[in-house]
């Protein structure tokens, strides 16, 4: 594999109290981030950095985002979600808030209980079920609302010195953008990064990333790291966007999924070595293999670690030669034993497939328009009813 753009020496992140040698984060993503996912990529990517030279955080790797009110509540699946491995440092949350109260009661918790190292706050989901209440990439227009939950936390998160960061979209849709006033707010409260998928609610995961918003948003917050997201499938595409916008350091989402190693990549990248992981197909079946077996830890129970790995099963297979009746058993698979038997039936004598393994893996869609509820877009004030709808946007968030 060949580098097209020279590979850029980058500094370590410095996010508040938080030095992360390679400058890359782990994108929040609803049941995929879990502690299983990001000890399997943790791993990866201690590796790139150890073969770097590296001696900090080897990269920040983000838990699955919980809601603020469900995290007050204690309900039990948010409690599992914000557990950390004993060797996971710094332990990061993304946080999902619409309300400022809220917002500081659950950062309280995490403070007072010592459960993180880094509190992410999301501003990005554009699920519908969020939007039409007003949360996720929806509340940023709301100005004050936005002000009030950025610096809530951050107030909270200083009491034992944990920074937070906002993670946030271009805005609603192209006549309604929102990135650059809500990122001079963030820097103004105090946030220690922001970061942009340069994409709009109404694109949701579909088109082209905007990486030119990227690069505007570096020349307006001056005073902390600039982070970009969007279309980042391998380690050239990364050293792209740091070429081409200036930002401080790169979010991954998608371009993981199925390709942990991705993490050893960027870690060569960013240290200017052109060295890349091609894994035969026995090399990814361990890899697959290993995920599911920390699934079943994660889960404490095999049925649903199987359950899980389901969906990662064809982003692992990708670019490779598995028959259809391989692949729909694996859709089906139950136990461990039965992945073995499946794994043992396939070439696994088979080199990296190159071009065919590589580009987009992961949910795309179309450009929609977004569902907002009455009236949000005539100003950017809550009126006293849109104040009644935003206070259920949590009650069956769930990511995104």
């Amino acid at each position: 594999m060949t580098t097209t753009v020279p590979a850029p020496v980058l500094p370590a992140l410095q996010i508040g109290n938080q030095r992360i040698e390679t400058p890359v984060v782990l994108a929040p993503m609803a049941g995929i981030t879990n502690r299983a996912f990001r000890r399997l990529c943790r791993q990866y990517g201690n590796a790139g950095s150890d073969a770097a030279g590296a001696s900090g955080a080897s990269s920040l790797y983000v838990s699955e985002m919980i809601t603020s009110r469900a995290l007050v509540e204690r309900t039990p699946i948010t409690m599992r979600l914000i557990e950390h491995d004993p060797d996971e440092s710094p332990r990061s949350i993304q946080l999902y808030s619409v309300d400022p109260a809220t917002t500081a009661a659950a950062v309280r918790m995490l403070v007072e209980e010592d459960r993180c190292d880094h509190i992410d706050l999301n501003f990005g989901c554009p699920v519908p079920k969020v939007t039409r209440k007003g949360g996720g990439s929806a509340l940023p227009w709301k100005t004050e609302l936005f002000r009030g939950i950025v610096s809530n936390a951050v107030r909270e998160a200083a009491k034992a010195d944990i920074p937070v960061t906002v993670k946030m979209r271009k805005g609603i849709d192209d006549d309604h953008l929102t990135y650059l006033e809500a990122g001079r707010i963030a820097e103004g409260e105090g946030a220690a990064a922001v970061a942009l998928h340069a994409r709009t609610a109404a694109q949701a995961y579909s088109g082209t990333a905007d990486w030119s918003a990227i690069r505007t948003l570096k020349k307006t917050v001056t005073s902390v790291p600039v982070l970009g997201n969007g279309d980042i499938w391998s380690a050239e595409d990364a050293v792209r966007m740091v070429a081409e916008t200036g930002c401080d350091g790169v979010v991954v989402g998608r371009g993981c999924l199925g390709r942990p190693w991705l993490f050893t990549d960027l870690a060569a990248a960013f240290s200017g070595s052109s060295h890349r992981v091609e894994p035969t197909m026995r090399e990814v079946a361990q890899t697959l293999r290993l995920h599911t077996e920390y699934l079943v830890e994660f889960y404490e129970s095999e049925q649903k670690a199987c359950r899980d790995i389901r969906k990662h099963i064809a982003w692992y297979l990708k670019g490779f030669r598995a028959g259809s009746h391989i692949r729909s058993s694996l859709a089906l698979v139950d136990s461990l034993a039965a992945l073995d038997d499946l794994i043992a039936t396939m070439d696994l004598d088979q080199p990296w497939p190159g071009e065919a393994a590589e580009g987009q893996r992961g949910r795309a869609g179309s450009e929609r328009r977004v569902i907002l509820p009455d009236g949000w877009l005539d100003s950017q004030e809550l009126s006293p009813q849109q104040r009644a709808t935003i206070a259920a946007a949590e009650v069956d968030a769930s990511g995104g």
